[in-house]
């Protein structure tokens, strides 16, 4: 695609030696006769470059500059300016202008500077591009899934991590509640400072008060010095409060006032410590049953869920397991092992009520154990196995839900299924569900199915 350059100048004749040869390296040219209506054709074609006279009646080449810049700051300018007038050029380069070329000028000179300017706003945008591909994915690395439901939950992370609103992620044990808040700091500001955790159900309750909140010397016996806990030691960046569920009762008052005031006091101290942490908690507990009995405090509870986030369990996003097995074949073998259609239906039908952390840790397992390249169904646990082989005939991999499931999200479900078991390639995947290609790539399309970047696809 050719790059659009504007040239404004009002001297027809330089306009038009300009318009020809920039036309004959290559370039689409607009032109304009003064600065503002070289202003209003930028605002409609939007150029890739602009190229002004510094000095034009009404509006001059700086006022122009200005104008561009405040429109599109990402938008290269080279200023033409007389010999005479290198102090306004200069002056020019301060307010944003990338480089000035100076009358008379040669062809060759001209051109030179064109495609300097145009070569490096490239390498910009594809920073830019970079930087945005990075941002999106990148902080995301370690959460596996592309089923509706993960991507829904991406798409609040994007918009809440920013933020410093106080987050609660629910979700059954071994779904990935800290992946999920590590990746929520990793996407805020506050990624160059620290992030904590500290998982409340793990820590004796006698000590963890001083786990959190830190303690003086003397404050009880064996507190030879002054200790800092876990909301200092977060200062700038985000605690993570794992298993907040199981806080004792008699500690929630003060968990709550460090929220709502951002100040602690040691234990055994008397000096208020200002604070400036972002709390993400997370708990595994039926919270509402929690609230119920007694067992949690109601203000805490609103104070931590200002952003509530439910975890998915595994079971209810079967299309990501087999994505799963292939990042943990990757992390605890380092090569590609295959397994056959019996025991990938195996593995998908499976409940996991360990989710996420079961699947990996039976991974492992089979990593180790397997007899070939290719695991099959008779060496997946046994309890796996069992389960498979109790399911009734026909029951496969689809367990419809009682009370109905989308037709087009099941068949986006079996294509993508389709394309993870043949390695993303298209044809293999399209023999596979019986189909033609062009049918196939016809799905791809119409689900918004995107392929990895480094796979083979047919």
């Amino acid at each position: 695609m050719k790059a659009k350059i504007l040239v404004i100048d009002d001297d027809t004749s330089l306009r038009r030696v300009l318009e020809y040869n920039l036309q004959e390296a290559g370039y689409e040219v607009r032109t304009a006769a003064s600065g503002e209506e070289g202003v209003y054709l930028f605002e409609q074609q939007q150029p890739d470059l602009v190229i002004t006279d510094m000095k034009m009646p009404g509006m001059d080449g700086l006022t122009l500059l200005k104008a561009v810049k405040e429109r599109s700051p990402e938008t290269l300018v080279v200023i033409i300016t007389a010999f005479g007038t290198i102090d306004l050029a200069v002056e020019a380069m301060k307010a944003g202008a990338y480089d000035y070329i100076t009358k008379p000028f040669n062809r060759e000179a001209l051109r030179l500077t064109i495609g300097k300017a145009l070569q490096f706003s490239g390498l910009a945008q594809e920073n830019r591009r970079l930087k945005s591909q990075l941002a999106d994915k990148a902080d995301f690395r370690t959460i596996i899934g592309t089923s509706p439901k993960m991507e829904q939950l991406f798409q609040v992370i994007r918009k809440v991590a920013d933020t410093e609103a106080a987050i609660l992620i629910t979700g059954e044990s071994g779904t990935g509640k800290e992946l999920v808040a590590r990746s929520i700091h990793a996407n805020s500001s506050r990624r160059d400072a620290p992030f904590l955790a500290i998982n409340c159900a793990a820590i004796p309750r006698d000590l963890l008060e001083s786990e959190l909140f830190g303690h003086v010397k003397g404050a009880f016996t064996g507190a030879v010095r002054d200790k800092s806990g876990k909301f200092q030691m977060a200062e700038g960046g985000t605690l993570f409060l794992d298993e907040v569920g199981d806080l004792p009762l008699e500690l929630q008052p003060k968990l709550l006032r460090a929220l709502q005031e951002k100040e602690v006091t040691p234990l055994g101290g008397t000096t208020l410590q200002r604070l400036d942490v972002r709390i993400v908690a997370a708990t595994n507990m039926d919270i509402d049953r929690a609230l119920a009995a007694g067992n949690f405090r109601e203000d805490l509870y609103y104070r931590l869920a200002v952003i509530p986030l439910e975890l998915p369990p595994l079971r209810e996003r079967p299309t990501d397991i087999p994505l799963l097995i292939r990042y943990f074949c990757g992390k605890h073998q380092g090569e590609k092992v295959l397994f056959d259609a019996d025991a990938l239906n195996a593995l998908v039908a499976y409940s996991w009520p360990g989710n996420v952390r079961e699947l990996e840790n039976s991974v492992e397992r089979m990593l180790i154990m397997r007899n070939s390249e290719m695991i099959t169904r008779e060496e997946l646990p046994d309890k796996i196995l069992k389960d498979y082989r109790q399911r009734p005939t026909g029951a496969g991999v689809i367990n419809l839900p009682d009370e109905g499931y989308s037709l087009e999200q099941l068949e986006r479900e079996v294509v993508v299924n389709a394309l993870e078991r043949n390695d993303w390639n298209q044809t293999a995947a399209a023999r596979f569900l019986r189909i033609p290609r062009h049918t196939l790539i016809y799905r791809l399309e119409k689900y918004g199915i995107t392929l990895p970047e480094k796979e083979n696809r047919g």
